[in-house]
């Protein structure tokens, strides 16, 4: 290290090792290539994951349209003068507007990645499943005694 504590470019600390060491990256990488079924397992439970994130969103997105119906219903209501003349009323009623608009194009945006990350995970996943060798089970009838 430099006297100002910072290494000089191009030179790496070797004072410190890794938590693992490097034979724990190389022994991950050797169980990956070898068993595609702990990257299955992990895949499933990323697409558990990304189901749950997706499953918010469409909550997200009802309420955003609740709040856009709701603030125009009172906004409507308020300018044929049947609610009174509020104003503290009419800006929260395009608030809840400006607001659901806002909530609903982000969370509609995050669904589409979500969904499109759940389609790239399933076909990876299936990818995997096509690259274990299978073998038939015998087709033998149990019989109950």
């Amino acid at each position: 290290m430099g006297a100002d504590g910072h290494l000089p470019l191009g030179k790496a600390d070797t004072s410190r090792a890794a938590p693992f060491g490097p034979w724990r990256i190389a022994t991950l990488d050797l169980i990956d290539e070898e068993d595609p079924t702990d990257e299955i397992a992990r895949i499933e439970a990323r697409l558990d994951e990304l189901a749950e994130v997706a499953e918010r969103c469409r909550k997200f997105i009802l309420a955003s349209k609740a709040a856009i119906a709701g603030g125009g219903v009172l906004l409507i209501v308020l300018m044929l003068g049947l609610f009174g003349a509020n104003e503290t009323v009419a800006i929260g009623s395009i608030a809840a507007v400006l607001g659901g608009i806002v909530s609903l194009g982000s969370n509609v945006a995050t669904l589409r990645q979500t969904i499109a990350a759940i389609s790239e995970a399933e076909a990876h996943r299936s990818d995997l499943i096509g690259t274990i060798d299978l073998q038939m089970v015998g087709d033998r009838t149990l019989k109950l005694i």
